[in-house]
């Protein structure tokens, strides 16, 4: 059954969230980050790029981290950031154009990770996962959550929905015209039955932040043991995870972009790709799959629909079923020489948020030589798949939503 705790948060106080928080580092261009940096002296972009305060960007490693957990202190000190008094759940709702999101910030247990309560669908690279360990021991806090998903809960619901319809402690529109409300469970009570519900839960899935709950997996393990005291408590045996329900998350898929053919001509490819699949030329109709087993193509100025001949492929387990792997095992890797589809340069991949014309595009400016799309993949069918103790390819899934950086703050 998940842990899933209350935790003294520490954040931007209500006059100065939309300044501080900001989304992920990794989605600014240069250009942006710059401005961002230029401009707003509360952003919180500045801890987590504090060469800038020098003038150097080329501020790496160690001696990075360090300067992050410095200007972190600055924050605090500066009255940017401060803790909640007592330990609490926050609620956190996001609104975009096309999609409200609320679920439960919390902190989830390293336990319930290794003890396979918390399940992953992606495989993770060790560098990484190296890498963001030491960034976590030196700076001593995470400030963006790990996205977990449950099955829909009418206790969880109803204990939201009493807090929802109170003025919130945050309520601020981004430039990306997004709407951020939060509240703040802090009743004994209220908190009790939170607990008891997520108890009640067997399984939480991660949608998205992998390697973040797996760094903060290592590190919790390394600091147990250098604490002789070590009792299970302790915060590092916990991380920061925002709680959705799976009605809520969206999932789009990638689309797949090849830069040449492995040496075929377009007919031969043809030749080859009919083996497997059912083949209609749809000329230039923009086509989209509209059911699994079917794929879109574009090669040469035209559609195709890819319909895969059962005949011909056999389903031996849940992920045979999925469609990212169908397209590995009769194309991508036998057909077009792609054996490691996470390090090949030939192949790179894109979500799909454009309705498939992107699918064209990318190929008519001559990047590319032929491109696939496919149809999302399922809730369910990530669940079937790691129920089944087995791991996805990499990039088969876009989950939304995306998450802003140190709107709440875990401490280690």
């Amino acid at each position: 059954m998940a842990i899933v705790k209350p935790f003294k948060a520490i954040r931007a106080t209500r006059d100065k969230v939309a300044l501080v928080s900001s989304k992920s580092y990794e989605i600014y261009t240069n250009d942006q980050l710059n401005a961002k940096l230029a401009f707003n002296p509360y952003t919180f972009l500045h801890v987590i790029n504090p060469g800038y305060k020098y003038h150097q960007k080329e501020i790496t490693g160690e001696q990075r981290f360090k300067l992050v957990h410095n200007r972190y202190l600055e924050f605090k000190e500066d009255g940017y950031l401060t803790q909640d008094e007592v330990p609490g759940f926050y609620i956190y709702q996001k609104t975009t154009s096309n999609h409200t999101y609320c679920g439960i910030i919390a902190a989830t247990s390293v336990y319930d990770y290794h003890n396979n309560v918390i399940k992953k669908h992606e495989s993770t690279l060790h560098q990484r996962e190296l890498l963001f360990e030491e960034y976590l021991k030196n700076t001593g806090f995470n400030a963006e959550p790990v996205l977990l998903t449950y099955p829909d809960n009418t206790v969880i619901n109803s204990i939201i929905e009493k807090y929802r319809v109170n003025r919130p402690e945050y309520e601020f529109t981004t430039t990306d015209k997004d709407l951020h409300l939060l509240w703040i469970i802090s009743d004994a009570e209220d908190i009790e039955k939170m607990i008891s519900a997520f108890g009640k839960v067997n399984t939480l899935y991660i949608a998205d932040g992998h390697h973040r709950s797996t760094s903060s997996c290592m590190l919790a393990e390394n600091l147990a043991k250098q604490n002789p005291q070590h009792t299970g408590n302790e915060a590092y045996n916990f991380f920061m995870s925002y709680l959705l329900p799976e009605s809520q998350l969206c999932v789009y898929e990638f689309n797949r972009f090849i830069k040449d053919l492995n040496g075929l001509t377009s007919e031969e490819f043809l030749i080859e790709l009919d083996t497997v699949f059912k083949i209609e030329n749809k000329g230039q109709e923009l086509y989209k799959p509209k059911e699994k087993h079917h794929f879109s193509m574009y090669l040469d100025g035209n559609f195709y629909s890819l319909t895969l001949r059962k005949s011909a492929y056999q389903f031996t387990d849940e992920l045979s079923k999925l469609d990212a792997q169908i397209l590995y095992k009769t194309v991508l890797k036998p057909i077009l020489g792609i054996d490691d589809i996470r390090n090949n340069s030939k192949i790179i991949y894109s979500q799909n948020k454009s309705g498939g014309l992107e699918l064209k595009t990318k190929v008519d400016e001559g990047s590319f030589r032929v491109s696939f799309g496919m149809l999302a993949t399922s809730i369910q069918e990530i669940k079937d798949i790691v129920d089944a103790g087995l791991i996805m390819p990499p990039k088969t899934t876009y989950i939304e939503p995306k998450l802003r950086s140190a709107l709440t703050i875990y401490e280690f």
